[in-house]
């Protein structure tokens, strides 16, 4: 659906928020940030914009928050298979540079695997170092 959705969609944009980011404001103020450089890329403005959460940034535009709005709303479900799988091609991405760490697998998710491999090898600078399990690996606190 991801190729179908990017052929008959209006319009469509994503936006991300980095590791880095993250760690700085928190995973929902990132999420947000992600949110609105999503809708600051897309090629028209809309005039409404409805996001799945109980809350929802401000776009410059009136906004609706949806919760589980991803299997409610189907434009929310579509911007839903856009951003899971392009993050999930870059995690295969970074399986690439980092085969040990199973992100082809896991995509980051986490699993006892990703534990497994984040005690067993560290952290790279695409780890979060706010999440709890990378800060131990980081600190050796347990």
């Amino acid at each position: 659906m991801f190729i179908e959705i990017q052929e008959k969609a209006l319009y469509w944009s994503l936006g991300r928020a980095e590791a880095a980011e993250i760690d700085q404001i928190n995973i929902l103020q990132a999420t947000f940030v992600a949110m609105q450089r999503a809708v600051a890329g897309l090629a028209i403005r809309p005039g409404f914009v409805l996001v799945d959460g109980n809350k929802a940034p401000d776009f410059g535009v009136p906004a609706l928050a949806v919760i589980k709005g991803d299997g409610l709303v189907p434009e929310i479900s579509a911007a839903s298979i856009l951003a899971k799988v392009t993050r999930d091609r870059e995690m295969a991405e970074l399986d690439k540079l980092y085969p040990q760490y199973g992100f082809a697998k896991h995509k980051g998710y986490p699993t006892a695997l990703h534990f497994a491999m984040l005690e067993k090898y560290g952290a790279t600078e695409h780890h979060r170092t706010s999440f709890a399990p990378v800060r131990r690996v980081l600190t050796g606190v347990k």
